[in-house]
């Protein structure tokens, strides 16, 4: 009897705790296939050339999205404008040269590496070759080995062991140590390595795949910073540098290797910088009596640009993502002219310099137009209207990484949202820190989470066209990003208009 009359006690609270707002129901009806499909239309164009980073075409995709948020009534948070301007510097290779004992390397037949390395000379006497990686059953040989100021030698591909540990960084990671790199580029230089040489199986056939990249300008933030060179080299130029004649020979089958090999070794790069700059376009709805806290919606409209008159138009990367956050920018807006305003303010944000590096987000997490100590979270949309393999004939899903690495509270409220008004399938995948895509690092909220505030990334996953001038809005699933969209706009409603700001409780690794 008691348990019956503590059951009808509870039952109004559980019943409550599951209640639909009715409010945000009422206006997350505003987010409509329509309005995605006519503006992806525009922003997916030919017209808009691929939307490179501080070409012409970003800078009308950028145009194009600041005059859609003034029609939202969202007034330019600063000086009459949308724009948070940054410099670029557009880095073109002039040389890079290696000598060898006293024997000059041939660029593109001996080695390779890709423009926007810090220009510099190296001159060093020896080099050391430390094979494939390291097993964790054999780490202790290595803890007396000194990285620092060194050029290190490794092979790409895959060694002994999945289970690899780099010393380079110290830490779990690939076994393949160049993937890695690219990922987490400042762990390396945190351990002082002065160049890394990466030795390849086929130095013509890497040239020749990669051909438009080796031969197009970087875009960069700072010119100040030196960075690690990474080299790509053939085995016989390895052979050469480590004065033996078969690679094959200190090729490691059982064990790990470590040689620091005396030889005379010289690397010069030479560059040609000119200056640029880029956008990213701030949509700023302010909150009410909590508006000093900021929720971050975020894309990057940047995309490939274009080869000759072939134009890479992104329309999933990330066309789908910007208007996206676009939608939830006129959502929002209008539920706060309506009066049904967020307590937290919005900041709808597109970035730009994404496919460069993630560098228009860099830029904001190094000049926030609003305090990062005030930014509760990043909810990051970059890609969201096609399906990949995996999920070929279920279009009811999405990939979030994430949401649980910083706020358990943030991974709830998407939790529930998800559970109370979409129904998608929220598959975690990627969120696994043995992923090895390692998305979680190669999007615009990475630079926000760097900085402590929670984050979360909405992604459908790669397919056949990713990267490609296939990438067309033909082929973009405009129910399956309403859902998606829905779900974002539940999510941020809910982080809004919440009493208590959610709070920084976990650090997954």
């Amino acid at each position: 009897m008691i348990k019956r009359i503590l059951l009808l006690l509870l039952f109004p609270t559980l019943l409550f705790a599951q209640q639909k707002d009715t409010t945000a129901i009422r206006y997350s009806k505003n987010i409509s296939k329509e309005d995605l499909k006519g503006n992806l239309t525009i922003i997916a164009s030919d017209d808009f050339e691929g939307r490179e980073t501080g070409e012409e075409g970003q800078k009308m995709a950028a145009d194009f999205i600041s005059s859609l948020f003034r029609s939202y009534g969202i007034p330019p948070y600063k000086d009459a404008t949308y724009y948070q301007s940054y410099p670029l510097n557009v880095v073109s290779p002039l040389s890079t040269t290696i000598v060898t004992n006293g024997k000059k390397c041939n660029q593109k037949i001996d080695f390779y590496n890709f423009p926007g390395q810090t220009e510099q000379r190296i001159e060093k006497k020896n080099v050391l070759f430390l094979g494939y990686g390291i097993e964790e059953k054999n780490y202790d040989d290595y803890k007396g080995v000194d990285v620092k100021n060194k050029v290190v030698m490794i092979l790409s591909g895959e060694p002994y062991s999945k289970d690899s540990i780099s010393l380079i960084t110290g830490k779990k990671s690939f076994s393949l140590w160049s993937t890695y790199y690219k990922v987490k580029p400042e762990k390396a230089k945190e351990k002082g390595v002065k160049a890394l040489l990466i030795i390849v199986d086929d130095v013509a056939k890497d040239v020749e795949q990669k051909k438009h990249r080796l031969e197009s300008p970087s875009l960069k933030l700072d010119l100040d910073k030196t960075e690690m060179p990474i080299i790509y080299i053939s085995k016989e130029m390895a052979c050469k540098i480590l004065n033996v004649d078969n690679i094959e020979k200190i090729r490691p089958k059982q064990k790990p290797v470590k040689l620091d090999v005396k030889t005379e070794l010289s690397i010069e790069i030479k560059n040609s910088i000119q200056k640029n700059s880029s956008e990213n376009v701030l949509a700023y709805i302010e909150g009410s009596d909590l508006k000093s806290e900021v929720i971050i919606i975020s894309a990057h409209y940047d995309h490939l640009g274009k080869e000759g008159n072939i134009v890479y138009n992104g329309a999933d990367d990330d066309g789908s993502g910007t208007v996206a956050v676009m939608e939830l920018a006129k959502t929002f807006a209008k539920a706060k002219k309506e009066g049904h305003g967020p307590r937290r303010s919005i900041l709808c944000m597109t970035v730009s310099g994404e496919e460069k590096g993630l560098l228009g987000s860099s830029y904001y997490a190094e000049n926030p137009v609003f305090p990062l100590a005030n930014t509760v979270c990043d909810l990051n949309i970059d890609m969201i209207g096609r399906l990949d393999e995996k999920h070929e004939n279920n279009a009811n899903y999405i990939y979030l990484i994430g949401s649980d690495k910083l706020s358990s509270q943030l991974h709830s409220i998407s939790e529930n949202a998800n559970k109370t008004y979409t129904n998608l399938e929220l598959d975690y995948t990627y969120n696994d820190v043995k992923d090895k895509n390692r998305f979680y690092y190669r999007s615009d909220h990475y630079n926000f989470a760097k900085k402590g505030i929670p984050v979360i990334f909405y992604f459908n996953g790669v397919h056949a066209d990713y990267h490609k001038p296939t990438d067309d809005i033909e082929k973009i699933n405009f129910e399956k990003m309403v859902k998606i969209t829905k779900l974002v706009f539940f999510t941020a409603w809910e982080l809004a208009n919440r009493n208590e700001r959610i709070v920084v409780d976990s650090n997954k690794k």
